[in-house]
């Protein structure tokens, strides 16, 4: 394989990951105040088709990508009122708007299916998309792509060197001594809930305009969503680990698409679903390396311990429990 080759596939990692950490980085921000949003599966479909019908009709992409946030806010929105307002299961109420957006997603599409319409083209940066390498890696996409590259560092900086993010995480390990502070539980939740469904709303827009542009069924973002919520945990509810976890399965799939031309022998349907238990066999590392006693054999032990770190990551503790005053 040459440098060019692999610059190309590298590029194409970047590329191919702007949707999964744009709604990674999203449901992470949401769950970091304690609140789940189980429909990112069926959000990110609606998202996808209002985005191409959207901008289809209209003829702007500016007008897709709105629309297809605004989507993505909009059932974020109904599953933070049903749960912090009317109590409801988070779990429950997402697991059924997943069901019912994707099939609203496939009925109202129909008659859009197949139809080339417009997609984000590629904007070079002059100058630094000439630098060997790095030129093609990261200065040779579309907007969405820049977008979701600079909100990695965007989200950890919120999250963790901001005010705000300090309410947010205070109330989504404690609500109640964060009310004792003065911070409404309910507003921050609410407020991330629909910031958090926005960036997931974008990542649809993002498969429809750019990644795999066009809207049909199947369309091609099916499963991502489950993907998406794997990765939060895989990255111990860290925006900058839940993004490697995004890239690592781009990385997956890409290569998958080359051994499926080095290997024509093997079937190609093995090399589309191996991502997926190989997704998996991390999460049950990442399991592993939050026990106890491994934390505990690996205290004298440096290089264990730093692997260990980067895998380490505990929930929320009042992550999925609506918040109730006393």
């Amino acid at each position: 394989m040459t440098e060019f080759d692999f610059s190309m596939i590298i590029a194409g990692v970047v590329a191919g990951a702007a949707p999964i950490v744009l709604a990674a980085i999203g449901e992470t921000v949401t769950e970091k105040s304690g609140l789940i949003n189980l429909s990112l599966d069926g959000s990110i479909l609606l998202a996808a088709m209002v985005s191409f019908v959207a901008a289809l009709k209209t003829g702007s992409l500016l007008a897709g990508f709105v629309a297809g946030a605004l989507v993505g806010a909009a059932v974020a929105a109904i599953v933070a009122v049903f749960s912090i307002f009317l109590l409801q299961h988070q779990v429950a109420v997402g697991f059924v708007l997943t069901l019912m957006t994707r099939d609203v997603a496939y009925f109202i599409g129909n008659p859009y299916s197949r139809i080339q319409g417009p997609h984000a083209t590629p904007v070079a940066i002059p100058a630094l998309d000439q630098l060997p390498f790095l030129g093609p890696v990261l200065f040779s996409h579309n907007l969405p792509v820049y977008f979701s590259v600079l909100l990695i560092a965007i989200a950890w900086w919120y999250v963790y060197r901001t005010s705000p993010g300090l309410r947010l995480r205070a109330v989504g390990e404690n609500p109640q001594a964060a009310y004792a502070r003065g911070i409404s539980p309910w507003k921050v939740q609410l407020l991330h809930a629909v910031g958090g469904g926005l960036l997931i709303g974008l990542a649809g827009a993002t498969f429809s305009l750019c990644t795999k542009p066009g809207w049909g069924r199947p369309q091609g973002a099916e499963g991502a969503g489950w993907i998406v919520l794997a990765l939060v945990i895989f990255g111990g509810w860290h925006p900058v680990k839940a993004a490697a976890g995004a890239y690592l399965f781009s990385f997956l799939q890409v290569m998958g698409i080359y051994f499926q031309g080095w290997l024509p022998s093997v079937p190609a349907q093995l090399f589309q679903v191996a991502p997926f238990p190989l997704m998996i066999f991390t999460l049950l590392i990442m399991s592993f390396a939050q026990n106890e006693s491994v934390r505990r054999w690996s205290g004298n032990r440096p290089r264990f311990r730093i692997f260990l770190r980067f895998f380490s990551g505990l929930a929320p503790a009042a992550l999925g429990k609506p918040y109730r005053p006393d």
